[in-house]
């Protein structure tokens, strides 16, 4: 009875693929899945042809923006095809399962090893192994740094005989939303510094003012994501040895340098921002912004294994041998890693500093054409101290369009130029911020600005009621699209609006 069973399912999927295929002889435009919804809510009962699932899945993305016309993202739109063609190749494995691919292992020991010593973390030896690892992507990176800085704080407390439940952490308020979520997730409370109009990162005294003994670490960002502007690590170092000196503390600094890692120590080398300052403990860089990789991979490398807790590290067996992790994820792909490897030995020093110049000019040229429209003001670094992008506002006070109108006009364009209001405290600054990355050459440059001239004729054109009424239909359009593809959107949060882009 079960072989009979077995042989009538047999006969119905075979039933059902001929089924499928006796209407796929033409076009896919020409079968019933052309002129049926996509399915969204339930699986199918029955399989299509690939080639309809295919071209199903890719028109719909076609309504996506174009990556490399995304100046609101810093994460990498371009690698050469040899690095494609090594992520295809190494799509299946496990990066996790070290007994069977211990050279993707040994790549990501080799790349922290670079990574390390290009932010001079200490090393007795030409060979010492540095201590870090690959993430998904600086978040995770983040998440870990503040549970190890958590971890070390409590111990000192309990060798104190202190509590140990009321863990701070100072920062800017121009983080990142990943720090809001490490913060919440792993309760820790903000300490924030607020920014004032024209001062828009973190002010050395403020922070170190902050500190108290139960705070676990002071973050500094080498490149506001707001404006690209690098903290002034230095000074923060310097007064926060004073403090630790006068109260017996040990609070370190951690180095958010998701964006600046890769541009810093080939654009401004001498800046004192890494482990040549004493309190850096740890730093986060992300591979897939100026590491130029793909999205998905982040590094997190410590000044040495004294300041990565024991407890932390998990050893696991069931993959076919001991192995330690320390990550927040388990499974992961190992195509990133290798990646990044190849872009490390491809490019050297000499190919990242060619690479970081030219954006970094590219960004002033766009700078510099932006102001002499007269109707924009820089507030990003025109002093070589922050990274290649451009943030600014429209100048003009007394105006009937904002930076929102403006971003709304370049997207018919099919650019993609984010607009957003400062961190707390300065909310009432609206800006636009332009990213440069790679693959942001001079010629797109020279048709974003024309694009840029052409939507402020525009709007300047257009009277005030119809800028409103666009506004408004705009604002409607979005909230018809969110009541077709989600319900739960339309809840009022119960948490406070969370600060920084990306």
């Amino acid at each position: 009875m079960v072989f009979l069973s077995s042989a009538l399912s047999d006969s119905r999927v075979e039933a059902n693929n001929e089924a499928n295929k006796s209407q796929f002889s033409t076009s896919v435009y020409g079968t019933r899945w052309a002129t049926e919804p996509t399915p969204r809510y339930v699986l199918p009962e029955n399989e299509m042809p690939p080639e309809v699932a295919y071209k199903l899945i890719k028109d719909d993305l076609m309504l996506d923006g174009n990556p490399s016309l995304n100046l609101a993202s810093f994460v990498t739109t371009y690698m050469e095809k040899e690095a494609e063609k090594l992520m295809k190749e190494n799509l299946s494995k496990n990066f996790i399962d070290y007994e069977e691919y211990p050279v993707s292992v040994e790549l990501q020991n080799r790349c922290v090893n670079m990574i390390a010593r290009l932010f001079h973390a200490p090393m007795d030896n030409s060979d010492d192994e540095a201590m870090g690892v690959s993430t998904i992507g600086s978040s995770e990176a983040i998440m870990l740094a503040v549970l190890a800085m958590k971890k070390l704080w409590q111990k000192r407390m309990k060798e104190k005989g202190k509590p140990t439940d009321k863990p701070n952490l100072v920062m800017s308020a121009s983080v990142q939303v990943c720090w809001e979520k490490a913060t919440r997730y792993l309760e820790v409370e903000e300490k924030l510094v607020f920014l004032q109009e024209g001062d828009y990162i973190l002010d050395p005294q403020k922070a170190v003012d902050l500190v108290d003994e139960n705070t676990i670490g002071v973050c500094v960002i080498l490149g506001s994501t707001y404006t690209g502007h690098y903290e002034d690590a230095k000074t923060v170092n310097d007064l926060l040895m004073v403090k630790n000196q006068e109260n017996d503390w040990d609070v370190p600094i951690h180095i958010d340098a998701a964006s600046g890692g890769f541009v810093v120590p080939f654009i401004n080398p001498d800046l004192e921002w890494d482990f040549r300052l004493p309190l850096v403990r740890s730093i986060n860089v992300s591979g897939h912004k100026y590491g130029l990789c793909y999205a998905g991979i982040g590094w997190g490398i410590w000044r040495s294994s004294r300041y990565l807790p024991e407890e932390l590290i998990f050893t696991v067996n069931y993959l076919g041998s001991d192995q330690a992790s320390f990550t927040l994820n388990f499974s992961k792909g190992a195509s990133h890693v290798i990646a990044q490897y190849y872009v490390l030995i491809r490019l050297g020093r000499f190919g990242f500093t060619a690479i970081m110049k030219n954006l970094m000019n590219t960004a002033e040229i766009l700078a510099n054409k932006l102001e002499e429209t007269g109707k924009f003001k820089i507030i990003s670094d025109r002093n070589g101290n922050g990274l290649p992008l451009v943030a600014f506002k429209l100048s003009a006070k007394k105006i009937h369009y904002d930076e929102f109108d403006v971003a709304k006009k370049l997207r018919e364009r099919g650019w993609i130029v984010p607009a957003y209001t400062m961190a707390p405290h300065t909310e009432h600054i609206k800006v636009l911020r332009i990213v440069v990355r790679e693959d942001f050459s001079r010629e797109r440059c020279n048709v974003l600005i024309h694009d840029i001239v052409s939507t402020l004729d525009i709007l300047d054109q257009l009277d005030k009621d119809y800028i409103h009424k666009q506004r408004t239909a705009a604002s409607r359009w979005s909230l018809l699209r969110n009541v077709t593809h989600s319900t739960y959107v339309l809840k009022k949060p119960e948490t406070p609006k969370t600060r920084g882009i990306c």
